[in-house]
């Protein structure tokens, strides 16, 4: 009995905490995660141009001046991915972010064979959207130092789903207090950490790392375990993470990231 009122505790501990690094830190970013669902090389050639000719310019000339783009490395041949990734400073940007692209006259003269398409030629299945808001411990992106071809380049993008609200406070209080570190420590490379604020999976958290290959990437993660042995099995950070689930990713050519 007395373990569990303890247990209850420390989960609200980390709420509080997660929430005044919140008040503490207005200047945490907020990411978008676009996952596009595409049925054919067609559909993948459309997008990608209108991704490159169009939307990117578009989020330059707005102010979002990096933007990633990458492709699943193992591809489903009949649901296709390109995930985009969106940093905002603010979150009216977000919010703002279709009324500015709808007066911008550059982006939807270029972009018109996506934006005009017609019902029985669209130029994808469905578009996921998920919402996140940067982590206190790194409250920005950051552009990975790699210079490996971005096509030899290895990104792995992680969802950590926990059974709980709690249960998932606590662990970005352990990304925020040990993990972070670490990451940092054995040089990751870790685009960003963000807790989602809207998905499909909640409550969740999402991070990115980058590596130059595969190789690298197994390279850096048997490094990690013997760290992260040493938080593992900390009695206040025990089951915090229901399911885990990571996609391995390449950038595109005219990816920012």
């Amino acid at each position: 009995m007395l373990k569990n009122i303890l247990f209850t505790i420390s989960l609200l501990v980390c709420l509080f905490i997660s929430e005044s690094a919140y008040s503490r830190n207005s200047n945490r970013y907020f990411y978008q995660i676009k996952i596009y669902h595409l049925k054919n090389k067609v559909q993948e050639d459309r997008v990608d141009k209108f991704l490159k000719d169009a939307f990117l310019p578009a989020l330059h000339r707005a102010g979002i001046k990096q933007v990633g783009v990458f492709k699943a490395i193992s591809q489903d041949s009949t649901d296709r991915l390109i995930y985009v990734f969106i940093p905002f400073q603010k979150l009216d940007q977000f919010q703002n972010l279709t009324k500015v692209l709808e007066n911008d006259k550059k982006y939807l003269r270029t972009g018109k064979n996506y934006l005009n398409a017609v019902y029985n030629d669209v130029p994808y299945t469905r578009v996921e959207s998920i919402l996140l808001e940067a982590f206190s411990g790194m409250s920005e992106p950051a552009v990975p130092n790699l210079t490996t071809p971005k096509s030899q380049r290895y990104y792995e993008l992680r969802s950590y789903e926990s059974g709980s609200e709690s249960y998932s406070a606590n662990k970005i209080n352990m990304f925020n207090k040990f993990e972070i570190e670490i990451f940092k420590k054995l040089d990751f490379n870790a685009v960003f950490y963000g807790q989602v604020l809207s998905g499909s999976k909640m409550p969740n958290l999402m991070y990115m790392t980058a590596f130059s290959n595969k190789a690298d990437r197994d390279t850096h993660w048997a490094a990690f375990t013997p760290e992260y042995n040493k938080i593992k099995f900390l009695p206040e950070y025990q089951n915090n993470v229901s399911n885990n689930e990571k996609v391995f990713l390449y950038p595109t050519d005219y990816s920012n990231f």
